[in-house]
């Protein structure tokens, strides 16, 4: 098997080589494992493409490339440049430092390469670790993913719903924010929501008098609605989120027949 991997925290990223263990056990001996990543973190980019400007790639080692753009540029250089004529059965993004459940699946970079991937026709899959109390202290803050996630992917792939619509199925995967031997298991789960918490700002002035805004986040232990993602990653759950980058809402259109 030919894996592309790629995460939003940088090729630096501890997760990343956690992906890579991963990526690796997967691919087998006669597998190939691609790492094309960016060189500086570009969390919370979602899936922004680099349109307007151009993109360094450098080679760090074999099948090792730095890019300098984000997460989405990463999979279309690897796909269009890098693997040109050999393209990966399979792309993997993660592990993030932290959840991309609920609402923060939005903003996510990580999801934003596997988005890109299953535009492209490539099976994707996004990987991302919960961090909370039970595990932020733990010598391997990574350690339910790292000793779950070869298990989970190889799970999604024999037992995943893979299709070639035009817009793919790719998987957004939280472990949760607990040691290894405590997670429970998997649970299929739909996208969660926090209530009456969010992204925002918060202002500061440099030295020089000027005015800067900081980006401030929101508790992530909040539970969300029974069942969805960050519901049962506090649960102690591994969840797996079907997801499809069409952006209609299907619900509305028949109501929204009124107005013809």
């Amino acid at each position: 098997m030919r894996i592309l991997i790629t995460n939003d925290d940088g090729i630096n990223a501890p997760g990343l080589a956690v992906l890579t263990e991963i990526a690796e056990g997967l691919a087998g001996a006669g597998g190939e494992v691609w790492c094309v990543a960016p060189a500086f973190e570009q969390s919370g980019v979602g899936h922004a493409i680099s349109y307007t400007q151009p993109m360094m790639v450098s080679e760090l080692s074999p099948r090792r490339y730095a890019v300098q753009g984000s997460p989405a540029d990463c999979v279309l250089a690897g796909l269009h440049d890098i693997l040109n004529g050999n393209p990966p059965d399979l792309v993997l993004s993660g592990v993030n430092r932290g959840n991309n459940a609920a609402e923060n699946a939005v903003y996510s970079g990580t999801l934003g390469a596997a988005m890109e991937a299953a535009l492209q026709g490539v099976p994707a899959i996004a990987l991302s670790q919960f961090h909370g109390p039970a595990n932020r202290d733990l010598d391997d803050a990574f350690d339910a993913s790292r000793q779950h996630g070869l298990a989970t992917v190889q799970r999604l792939l024999d037992k995943g719903v893979w299709n070639n619509d035009d817009y793919g199925i790719f998987y957004n995967v939280n472990f949760p924010p607990v040691p290894a031997s405590s997670v429970k298991g998997l649970r299929a789960a739909r996208q969660g929501f926090r209530r009456d918490i969010g992204f925002g700002v918060q202002p500061h002035t440099s030295p020089s008098g000027r005015r800067f805004l900081w980006v401030t986040g929101a508790p992530q232990q909040e539970p969300t609605s029974p069942g969805s993602d960050a519901a049962v990653n506090l649960e102690g759950y591994i969840s797996v989120t079907p997801m499809r980058a069409d952006l209609t809402a299907h619900d509305i259109l028949e109501p929204l027949k009124a107005i013809e």
